[in-house]
């Protein structure tokens, strides 16, 4: 797989996936201001990506669609930079997928290296703990 892509199949689209990961017992979470993501293992079924993500910004938090879209592209950009470490550890056990959830929790908008340098500490946490 390409270092620097992120694909439809890495993307969360599942219902049920998704309702497991925020009610169910499984769950993990981390939070680097102003990121927090929620994050699961689970079996592999078949041709998914060792890795998926959900990304949210609230509405509560941008009221005007055109900053939530902008915070959403930003955390879709940083992980996409700082996923390899991430994938390099999950290729050694090919049964075991994570789902994640990226979620913001600032008010205000933070610039790009901001959000990727939060997004690194993330991503080594997880890496960390697996």
């Amino acid at each position: 797989m390409a270092a620097h892509t992120l694909r439809k199949r890495e993307r969360l689209c599942s219902m049920k996936l998704t309702d497991r990961l925020f009610n169910g017992a499984g769950s993990h979470s981390a939070a680097a201001f102003p990121l927090r993501i929620v994050w699961m293992e689970k079996e592999r079924d078949g041709q998914e990506a060792p890795v998926q993500i959900l990304v949210s910004v609230s509405k509560r938090h941008f009221k005007r669609a055109v900053k939530r879209n902008r915070v959403k592209r930003q955390i879709r950009e940083a992980y996409r930079l700082t996923k390899q470490p991430l994938y390099d550890k999950l290729e050694q056990d090919s049964q075991r997928v994570i789902v994640m959830a990226f979620i913001w929790l600032a008010d205000s908008l933070y610039s790009s290296a901001e959000v990727v340098n939060r997004m690194e500490r993330l991503i080594q946490r997880i890496t960390e703990k697996l």
